[in-house]
């Protein structure tokens, strides 16, 4: 009965309770890298995206400021008359591409979220719109 008496003092409990859980929420709470950021990225236009054609020019190895080596896929698309120009950071994803990614160039396929059309890429974790060269015959020739 004496909590009721002074509802100003149950708010300040309240309050103070509230401040202290939230302070330790954001303290505790796990840190996404920019790696984990760039791949939850990939993983939602790869979710909700559109496929258009697109045209890779190649593969550019640089180096960021923190020293580490980064690959960025370099492509081009067009849609409904506005032409986009984009590199994509594939450096997590070269032992899923099973090739040289400096050979990569030519035709490809891009997704994009129809909201935001400059959100695009070229592979994920769960897709590639990399075109597959055709299969070199392994039989003898003669």
């Amino acid at each position: 009965m004496r909590l009721l008496a002074a509802p100003g003092l149950l708010a300040a409990a309240l309050a103070a309770a509230l401040l202290m859980f939230l302070g330790l929420y954001f303290i505790l709470r796990r840190r996404l890298t920019a790696e984990e950021k760039e791949r939850r990225r990939r993983l939602a236009v790869n979710a909700s995206g559109r496929i258009a054609d697109a045209l890779v020019t190649g593969v550019e190895r640089v180096t960021t400021p923190g020293g580490q080596p980064c690959h960025l896929l370099h492509y081009s698309y067009d849609l409904n008359g506005v032409a986009y120009q984009a590199a994509q950071d594939i450096t997590a994803l070269l032992e899923s591409l099973g090739r040289d990614p400096h050979s990569i160039a030519g035709p490809a396929s891009v997704k994009y979220l129809p909201g935001n059309p400059s959100n695009s890429i070229v592979v994920c974790e769960q897709w590639s719109g990399l075109r597959l060269w055709p299969a070199r015959s392994l039989r003898p020739a003669g």
